[in-house]
């Protein structure tokens, strides 16, 4: 299948931009709707991408925006919600009911591919909302007349995350970390891996009616995590693990705030553990692990790594 144009859905975010990056340097044309043009302006930069304002959850922007698509990739995903059923109003607008209507634009405009990326852990009797509603969308991605991939990855890392870049923040802020989900597992996987995958779907025909999950080399708790980031950036913390109704209490102050940084439903999706269940990634690829990157831009390394260029054009070692 020729691909000239490819619709990315939530291309502005940090997973977005990485596809964006690659399926331009492919010379392939990529249009990303956003609310606000300001949003994607490190996007503009790049020669093949087309950057329109629109409502994507608008039935009739959504089939104009396709209709001259080879593919259409989602990335819409929320990690918070106001309560509602049969989950989180939030959850239900951007992780069900956008789904539906990207399917049934694909449909109205002719679209021939469709990438849906998930979360690993999707399950519709999973323990928290975000789980259930991620499955639902699923769920209506799999009704496409499309050719469909679902993609599910573990917690995503890289530069610009709001992961490994978080556990690093509050080191530097504070000297205990108190932690909810403390032996929680994941399997973390690198966002150019993540973007790579995604190009494979968009351009190998045996990945149509695949769900895959993507994950790195090596599973940590998210315990390690914090410890090997934290002694990353040179303050090295002490870990506090809370038992879940100290966590649930935390959480549900940070919930309070404008843009909370944990919630209830977020320690309640720490009860499973986000790790494959086969191969971390499909093709055959090998994922990256975190620690050939991650120094790259945390801590010390990264500031070694900004001045490189400038060693080596004035001959220094």
């Amino acid at each position: 299948m020729a691909l000239n144009r490819v619709v990315l859905v939530g291309g502005t975010g940090f997973v977005g931009s990485a596809i964006a990056n690659r399926l331009s340097a492919a010379g392939v044309g990529v249009r990303v709707p956003t609310r606000r043009r300001s949003r994607a302006a490190h996007l503009l930069m790049l020669p093949t991408v087309e950057v329109v304002e629109a409502d994507v959850h608008d039935p009739a922007t959504l089939t104009r925006l396709f209709a001259d698509a080879d593919a259409v990739v989602n990335l819409v995903g929320v990690l918070h919600s106001p309560p509602g059923r049969p989950w989180g109003v939030a959850f239900e607008r951007a992780h069900v009911e956008l789904p539906r209507r990207i399917v049934a634009a694909c449909e109205a405009a002719g679209v021939p591919r469709l990438v849906h990326v998930s979360a690993l852990g999707a399950d519709p009797d999973g323990p928290s909302e975000y789980l259930r509603s991620k499955a639902a969308g699923e769920a209506a991605i799999r009704t496409a007349k499309a050719a469909w991939t679902i993609l599910r990855p573990s917690v995503i890392f890289g530069r610009g995350d709001s992961f490994l870049n978080l556990f690093a923040k509050l080191a530097r802020l504070f000297p205990l970390l108190p932690l909810a989900g403390a032996n929680a597992r994941f399997q973390p996987v690198w966002v150019e891996d993540v973007a790579e995958v995604a190009w494979r779907c968009l351009t190998d025909p045996t990945a149509a009616g695949q769900t895959w999950e993507l994950a790195g080399p090596r599973i940590y708790t998210l315990r390690e995590l914090v410890r090997y980031v934290s002694a990353l950036v040179g303050h090295p913390r002490p870990v506090l693990a809370l038992p879940e109704a100290l966590a649930m209490l935390q959480a549900a102050l940070m919930e309070l705030a404008p843009q909370p940084l944990m919630s209830r439903d977020n320690v309640r999706s720490m009860r499973v553990d986000n790790i494959a269940h086969g191969a971390p990634l499909p093709f055959g690829l090998t994922p990256t692990a975190l620690e050939a990157v991650a120094p790259l831009w945390l801590g010390k390394a990264s500031v070694r790594a900004q001045l490189d260029p400038f060693r080596r054009s004035a001959h220094r070692s």
